[in-house]
């Protein structure tokens, strides 16, 4: 029994050194956090004009963005889109005549009567939307005009993730390079054009093109390969309806 007695006051013992040692771990941490938070509000103190600084900075900057917006970036998109209806004119009734379309581009590209052509709102509108489609309707009316290198010019210096223009542009970049004979550079725009956006229109026009352009190169392997992603990717589409006899002579040239 006394023994009994012994090991119950040594357990005892234990037990209240280890809630001491628990409450001296619990002091100590929030020890640790006093003299953190004071070290925080010593080096606040400190830097205080820095930060305050700094913060002014950030309003000043954010309030001159809201300004550039309001009263210039808005206003500029504005007048750069009702500048750009007038060319549009001239370039609308090209597409649909069927001769003398040269002098209505011109008048398109260069405008007339005080008002601005592509070419003008491109250049003075370079940051809005309505300049960056100048820059298309420059490209593509060159283009017609068989003026290869401006066509190629203008073209390059637009850019759009539009389902359509964004593939078209870059598919009339290579048109532009076929018809001066530099076919390495048209098989280049042709799949980049093919792969910038995943549609049934364009996607397989310009793989067909791309295709066409590998044979003309004799790279055969890639000419099966653009043209059996044809057969794979787009099947109901118009150049998948004769593609499997595109496939077969690339891959008899290649032998």
């Amino acid at each position: 029994m006394a023994t009994y007695k012994k090991k119950y006051k040594a357990e005892g013992k234990k037990e209240q050194q280890e809630v001491d040692e628990s409450q001296f771990e619990t002091a100590g941490v929030l020890n640790t956090l006093e003299e953190t938070a004071t070290k925080s509000e010593k080096w606040i103190e400190t830097n205080s004009k820095p930060l305050f600084s700094a913060l002014v900075g950030i309003v000043v900057l954010f309030l001159c963005f809201l300004g550039y917006t309001k009263y210039v970036s808005q206003p500029n998109e504005l007048e750069a889109a009702n500048e750009l209806a007038f060319p549009r004119k001239f370039y609308d009734q090209a597409s649909k005549a069927g001769v003398g379309i040269d002098s209505l581009l011109m008048l398109g590209l260069e405008g007339a009567d005080g008002n601005y052509g592509f070419l003008d709102i491109a250049a003075s509108y370079s940051g809005t939307s309505a300049g960056n489609l100048a820059n298309y309707y420059a490209g593509v009316s060159y283009l017609e005009m068989k003026q290869y290198d401006k066509a190629i010019e203008y073209l390059e210096n637009f850019d759009s993730e539009d389902e359509m223009l964004g593939p078209v542009a870059l598919g009339a970049v290579g048109d532009a390079f076929a018809d001066i004979n530099q076919a390495e550079q048209a098989l280049e725009y042709y799949e980049k054009a093919a792969k910038k956006k995943n549609n049934d229109f364009t996607a397989p026009l310009f793989l067909y093109k791309a295709g066409m352009t590998a044979m003309q190169l004799e790279e055969f392997d890639k000419a099966a390969t653009l043209f059996t992603k044809i057969k794979e990717n787009y099947p109901t589409s118009t150049e998948a309806k004769d593609v499997e006899k595109f496939i077969n002579a690339a891959l008899y040239a290649k032998k």
